[in-house]
């Protein structure tokens, strides 16, 4: 049975979540605040953490930050009616896998908990991506020019580099980038994929000529990784 942590205020959000996805083999527990939330998980595995930040913003997004990129822990972060883009943006960069804006159906609530679920990655596997000099880890989600310092991404900008590696000399589209960033559903969000874009190519040097240019714009059509990409396949053991 898989454990889930819901972390928020709300008892009018949390005790109906706790009631109906307890009914679908889910082991439920609820904490108030990030501090409650580490001592729990410092006691019990947790598969899966629902944020509420209706109450508790920042205490919210903190606890995103600590455990969602930094631990691998898939997180849906739960919003109010009125959705702040900034929140939205921040929260799946992150580490959130998901958001959802109230009121919301249960019976959707539970097809992302499953979603969310299914897309952590096996921890004893670690993938890694080479181009030219760079490389890429998946279980350390790291990224490394030569023998520099890793290069610090965001959760949004590690999904993104991991788009295009997986898909090297392909055009990619907003939309497919869109959903390779797990930035779902609004229009509003296109913008949000320019941003990561700028971003990350100013990260792998393509504003300092002449370094190679990895990531080009096909006008009318998206983006395109330009390079040849190798892929080694290595096991690790359990920690």
């Amino acid at each position: 049975m898989k454990n889930i942590l819901i972390v928020g205020q709300d008892a009018l959000t949390r005790e109906p979540l706790m009631g109906f996805l307890s009914k679908h083999e889910f082991n439920i527990r609820a904490v108030e605040n990030r501090q409650q939330a580490a001592s729990n998980m410092a006691s019990e595995a947790i598969d899966l953490a629902i944020v509420d930040l209706s109450y508790g913003r920042e205490d919210g997004l903190q606890f995103v930050r600590d455990f969602g990129a930094k631990r691998d822990l898939p997180i849906i972060i739960i919003s109010g009616d009125y959705v702040d883009e900034a929140d939205k943006v921040i929260g799946l960069e992150t580490g959130a896998r998901d958001y959802i804006t109230k009121p919301f159906g249960l019976t959707e609530f539970r097809a992302r908990v499953r979603a969310a679920m299914r897309q952590r990655p096996e921890r004893d596997r670690n993938t890694i991506y080479r181009f030219d000099d760079w490389r890429v880890s998946t279980k350390r989600r790291s990224l490394r020019r030569g023998t520099d310092p890793d290069v610090k991404l965001t959760a949004g900008e590690f999904n993104l580099l991991m788009a295009f590696l997986k898909n090297p000399g392909r055009v990619l589209s907003r939309e497919q980038l869109l959903m390779a960033t797990r930035v779902y559903d609004q229009e509003v969000y296109y913008r949000s994929i320019d941003v990561l874009i700028v971003r990350l190519r100013r990260k792998l040097g393509q504003d300092k000529a002449p370094r190679p240019q990895y990531i080009r714009t096909e006008r009318g059509a998206g983006y395109i990784f330009d390079s040849v990409v190798n892929i080694e396949e290595l096991r690790t053991r359990r920690g």
